[in-house]
């Protein structure tokens, strides 16, 4: 019988936490192998995807339409992110400047990551996503004035969405003006989602997804910067890593057990509920070895050709990773049925 994802909120925790780490790992991984050069042109694209996918659909769902175009930019920013997991507080100057500071710590660089990425990493989420806002909105006017950043070490990524008296050209879409402070925070003024709309459950799948499609974009738009062989090494290298490390903490999220291949699969299985995917065991479960059918693959849905190559090559390492971070030597096989099914085997390994 095919199992139905699990009604605790765990697995998504969980899901949403080894996602999360896998970005930030893919991040170092690459400012380390290739240079701030190329970090600042991948977080670019990837910024640009995600608006393109994203910000206009969004836009309407949080009921901004009516709003002026800088308040609704502002409290864009707010609510997706803060459904998101990411805490960020917004201050409304006038109707033509609202603005916008993220707190610490740092969803994107969190924990010690922040010291190891290169400035251009803001620069090109700056370039990528806020300097394309009035674009987007069909406004010339609206631009963003960025007077505070991360890795300058100042009071972190603030600034304000304005709209000014005249049509900004390229350049002037996206401004910097160190030195400026925002106004007071006024909490009652913090825009929040609608709490009917927006219970626990639906709160934390939209963490797990926000983690999951940085990592859907960030590979496919990675792979348009260094090939896609190199995407494959560096991804695949650094979810291998992520998996390693990440094992024993999502493990306790899941209540899962370091022992057998068994236990090892049920873990799996588990992770794999936790993203609204069905699973079922295969017969054929010994001390040696252990399977199970994997149909829904969320993390595939709506990729073709090399993305949906290069994402899947590489999100299998961050399950192996995971299996040979168990006490016993064990190893993981994928084998992809179809375009909706995978099948994965945790194998014992022996001298």
């Amino acid at each position: 019988m095919t199992t139905t994802p699990s009604p605790s909120l765990s697995p998504i925790k969980a899901q949403a936490e080894i996602h999360h780490a896998y970005l930030l790992g893919l991040q170092l991984m690459i400012s380390t192998r290739k240079g701030p050069d190329v970090m600042e042109d991948w977080m670019f694209r990837l910024f640009r995807r995600q608006h393109l996918d994203k910000f206009l659909s969004s836009f309407d769902k949080l009921g901004l339409r009516n709003e002026p175009d800088a308040v609704a930019c502002a409290k864009y920013h707010v609510l997706s992110n803060s459904i998101g997991g990411v805490p960020v507080e917004y201050m409304e100057e006038n109707s033509k400047k609202a603005w916008v500071r993220f707190r610490y710590p740092r969803w994107m660089y969190h924990g010690a990551t922040i010291c190891g990425v290169p400035i251009g990493v803001s620069r090109g989420f700056l370039r990528g996503w806020y300097a394309h806002n009035g674009v987007s909105l069909k406004n010339p006017r609206l631009g963003y004035v960025c007077v505070s950043e991360d890795m300058t070490g100042e009071f972190g990524f603030c600034g304000y969405f304005k709209e000014y008296d005249h049509d900004l050209t390229d350049e002037e879409r996206l401004q910097f003006a160190k030195g400026e402070l925002p106004p007071p925070f006024d909490p009652a003024a913090q825009p929040a989602p609608p709490a009917q709309e927006w219970n626990e459950v639906r709160l934390e799948k939209a963490n797990r997804n926000y983690a999951m499609d940085y990592i859907r974009n960030g590979l496919a738009e990675l792979a348009a910067v260094i090939g896609a062989e190199e995407t494959r090494t560096l991804g695949g290298l650094a979810a291998r890593l992520i998996g390693l490390q990440y094992y024993p903490e999502t493990a306790k999220i899941v209540e899962a057990t370091d022992g057998t291949p068994e236990d090892a699969a049920r873990y799996l299985m588990s992770m794999m509920e936790g993203m609204g995917d069905e699973v079922r065991p295969l017969p054929g479960q010994n001390d040696n070895q252990a399977s199970f059918e994997h149909t829904g693959l969320r993390v595939l849905r709506g990729l073709s050709g090399q993305d949906r190559h290069i994402l899947l090559a590489c999100w299998k390492e961050l399950w192996l990773g995971t299996i040979r971070s168990h006490r016993q030597m064990m190893t993981l096989d994928m084998e992809q049925v179809n375009d909706e099914k995978l099948v994965w085997t945790v194998r014992r390994l022996t001298a």
